[in-house]
């Protein structure tokens, strides 16, 4: 099939391998290696959306967890932060699929255009063109989800309630996946960063986008609009991992934290 504007990879070759195999190969050694439970699948989670050495193990804890509704989900909304590119609201492509070196996603054009009325949504595709966020984890989707249609959302200045309203339009039933896209605090010492991070995942686990500011996650905006949809609809938040780029691949003068959460 011939697609229309379609987004190609940013980073491919850069945070994640470019080669197809050598990509499938991380994704599924991170995969392998995360711990598994037995709780109910999720409804929701968060992974972080760093360079695969640095991040991927984390967000492989919360993508292991969907192996058990793959057959289920059809559709993946996908929320990140604009790193590149400033804005007012929450940013939706006109491209009709995003493309990774594992294939190509259709874009759900009827969700886009369910949520398209809402004041807070804008069409800026240069909000997508570069950004890696979104991009980082579609290949964890793929692998564990196989075939499925995507709702990206990039996420500019909005408030929690924007946010949440443009998840609640979309919430669907077994069928839906929502994604919050976000790494939690950046650039300080390895104990700094613990200390931070645990309080974050603390307003994470309590539902309280209240107590999540600035140096709490760089995907904040998404993540406040997740805790708020979560309680709307009766879910809970649990912690699956909670790292940093010192436990991973880095030096720990400066490092960034990751989190993997998960709503059910």
């Amino acid at each position: 099939m011939r697609w229309k504007r379609p987004r190609r990879p940013a980073v491919a070759g850069q945070f994640y391998p470019g080669d197809p195999r050598a990509l499938a190969s991380e994704v599924h050694g991170y995969l392998d290696q995360a711990r598994g439970n037995e709780h109910p699948a999720p409804k929701a989670i968060i992974a972080p959306h760093a360079g695969y050495v640095y991040s991927g193990p984390v967000a492989a804890t919360a993508y292991a967890r969907l192996a058990s509704v793959a057959d289920a989900v059809e559709r993946v909304v996908l929320v990140g932060p604009s790193h590149r590119v400033a804005f007012r609201g929450l940013a939706i492509p006109s491209s009709d699929v995003f493309t990774t070196p594992l294939g190509p996603i259709p874009v759900d054009h009827d969700a886009l255009h369910a949520i398209r009325s809402l004041p807070q949504v804008v069409v800026r595709d240069d909000a997508h063109e570069s950004e890696h966020s979104l991009e980082v984890q579609l290949p964890f989707l793929q692998e564990v989800l196989g075939e499925f249609d995507l709702v990206p959302i990039a996420a500019g200045e909005a408030s929690a309630e924007e946010v949440a309203e443009v998840l609640d339009r979309l919430w669907g039933g077994p069928e839906t996946l929502l994604v919050i896209s976000s790494d939690l605090s950046h650039y300080y010492d390895y104990e700094t960063a613990r200390q931070l991070d645990a309080v974050t995942t603390q307003a994470i686990e309590k539902l309280r986008p209240e107590d999540l500011n600035w140096e709490s996650a760089c995907g904040r905006v998404g993540v406040r609009g997740m805790l708020v949809a979560a309680r709307r609809h009766g879910l809970r938040a649990r912690t699956l991992d909670v790292r940093s780029s010192g436990d991973t691949a880095g030096p720990r003068d400066q490092v960034v934290g990751y989190g993997a959460y998960e709503f059910a």
